[in-house]
């Protein structure tokens, strides 16, 4: 490298999300991720409190000659439990939830669209000039979706995505952002989420379980026992405790599974009186959460970038938009159609990547099965709206 040269940076070093990365890029979590050891520490205190008087049980059993196989067995599986639960917990706080690429630079001018309208705005202060509609209606699987412009990431949404105000990103099917695991919930890392969620749960019920069942081998009564084992009395307490949230964290996303529903949707009454256009059915909703497999990540943040292609900074806090304008809106909004406005032209040439299934047939419209992908405008190209995921499914109606 020649003197004076700058060291080439990487994406994660340019990034700017709110994101922490570790292992060069390689590793990335939310900005809350010291979060994440403080539920490590709910976790493993009790577990490893639990192994101890197991083991504690065994020594016991040994000096007075009673066989320990069975406690064997409780203590391997309280270990085991105890180990995927972690392991499913940092590979949820680890990975890219599906956070979507952000553009380096707001539409080209010409491309713009100046009608004055409700469903038109200032962009922001870097455009003026500029204006697209707030929203862009797509369809779904035969329904018809609103997608939103995203300010900050200066792209339309695909369908079911948000930005998420903690992590400064727009995630694919973006359920919620969950501070105990210090991350964003989306398209893929949901699994690896519901995992850790249910199997809290059973560890919670393995070790509430099993402490009863060392305070109901004391032959001197259960109110003695209690009276002189009181690691056990901590633990039933502590896990009738803990179940209550992560069993019913456990119920609730096992019914947002089978509804294909997410967090962010069910929390506003989305599909309360319109039909869900993701719903296939419990079994292929199980199906596509647990066994389809999981896209790539749309960011190669060990990749090197130019000076050039770093992203631009997100709008300040003085050209925020109304609380009415900031409500994301997918579905409903058809002010444009209803009073004749025709949209630019940007906005009419989709070209769409990765076609599956049956070839394009220009007199029908385009329905978008499970995961739409992103609405991107690639500035380099005028008139042309990037569809920008390799495994979405896109068919015709």
């Amino acid at each position: 490298m020649a003197e004076g040269q700058e060291k080439p940076k990487r994406l994660y070093q340019v990034w700017k999300g709110s994101n922490r990365f570790f292992c060069r890029g390689r590793l990335i979590f939310g900005p809350d991720v010291s979060s994440l050891i403080t539920t490590i520490i709910l976790i493993g205190g009790p577990a490893v409190s639990f192994c101890i008087k197991v083991n504690h049980t065994i020594n016991v059993n040994k000096k007075d000659g009673k066989d320990s196989n069975y406690w064997y067995i409780v203590l391997f599986v309280a270990a085991l439990l105890t180990c995927l639960d972690i392991l499913f917990l940092l590979m949820t706080a680890s990975r890219d939830p599906g956070i979507i690429p952000r553009n380096t630079k707001p539409p080209e001018s010409e491309e713009g669209f100046d009608m004055n309208t409700p469903s038109m705005e200032w962009i922001n202060d870097r455009t003026p000039h500029l204006r697209l509609p707030k929203t862009k209606e797509v369809i779904v699987n035969g329904h018809p979706v609103n997608v939103k412009y995203c300010d900050t990431c200066m792209l339309y949404r695909p369908p079911r995505a948000s930005h998420c105000s903690i992590c400064n990103n727009c995630v694919q099917k973006f359920d919620h952002h969950c501070p105990w695991v210090g991350q964003c919930i989306g398209l893929r890392n949901y699994r690896f989420f519901y995992m850790f969620i249910s199997t809290s749960t059973i560890l919670c019920l393995y070790v509430f379980g099993f402490s009863w069942v060392h305070i109901a081998q004391n032959k001197e009564g259960i109110l003695k026992a209690m009276r002189k084992d009181i690691l056990s009395d901590v633990l039933i307490v502590y896990c009738f405790i803990t179940v209550w949230f992560v069993g019913g964290l456990t119920i609730f996303h096992f019914y947002l599974i089978c509804t294909n529903q997410t967090t962010y949707e069910n929390f506003r009454y989305r599909y309360d009186k319109k039909e869900n256009p993701y719903h296939k059915g419990i079994g292929r909703n199980l199906v596509e959460v647990f066994l389809s497999k999981i896209p790539p990540s749309m960011n190669n943040f060990r990749a090197v970038v130019c000076e050039d292609d770093m992203v631009a900074e997100a709008p300040s806090a003085d050209h925020v938009r109304t609380s009415k304008e900031k409500i994301d809106i997918e579905m409903g909004d058809k002010f444009s159609e209803s009073n004749g406005i025709s949209l630019p032209e940007i906005l009419q040439n989709l070209h769409y990547d990765d076609l599956e299934g049956n070839s394009k047939d220009k007199e029908r419209s385009v329905d978008f099965d499970i995961h739409p992908s992103p609405f991107v405008f690639e500035l380099g190209k005028r008139d042309e709206l990037v569809i920008a995921h390799e495994t979405e499914n896109i068919h015709q109606v």
